[in-house]
């Protein structure tokens, strides 16, 4: 096994996600193990809100700990934003990471992650997060930065996101 992987999806989103499951068949032809952890419980609760972030984040950092191999963390939007805070508590091999949120509202800390190997994929017409947003936070970190013609679901570009991810897996190997 060349690693691990943990795709986490956005909010509004589940574990069979479109994007989350393509990117896990790609991981997984390359030889690693994937896992897809659900957040639709702590998502769909009554009075969820962005504070709500931090149970996300425990969850992602618990599943963390229960593996020996080298994690890969993917994430999708607001399971973007968790992955790369927990690149901040536990060592990862590498980010990958979709349509992140640089900032939420009401949440008091802002994207940030490791400075380890990352790739991130934004939609020019994210009609959540703007993408110069988006640019100027990977400017300041030289991070690898794909923009594409879609908005914030980059559902018009899953094959094109899918060879992106297994050229990233097969860099690290």
């Amino acid at each position: 096994m060349k690693g691990h992987c943990i795709l986490s999806h956005g909010l509004n989103s589940g574990p069979q996600a479109a994007k989350v499951s393509a990117l896990a068949q790609v991981a997984e032809v390359l030889g690693f193990s994937t896992e897809r952890p659900d957040y639709r419980d702590i998502d769909t609760r009554p009075g969820a809100e962005i504070r709500d972030v931090a149970q996300r984040q425990a969850r992602l950092v618990e599943r963390m700990r229960a593996v020996a191999a080298p994690v890969v963390l993917v994430g999708s939007s607001m399971g973007a934003f968790i992955s790369a805070r927990a690149s901040l508590e536990l060592p990862v091999r590498a980010l990958f990471l979709m349509a992140p949120p640089i900032a939420l509202p009401g949440y008091a800390l802002n994207f940030d992650a490791a400075s380890v190997p990352m790739r991130v994929i934004h939609g020019w017409h994210d009609e959540l997060i703007p993408a110069q947003a988006v640019v100027d936070w990977c400017a300041t970190r030289a991070a690898d930065l794909r923009l594409l013609n879609d908005g914030h679901r980059l559902e018009r570009h899953i094959e094109d996101i899918k060879a992106d991810f297994a050229q990233f897996l097969g860099a690290l190997a």
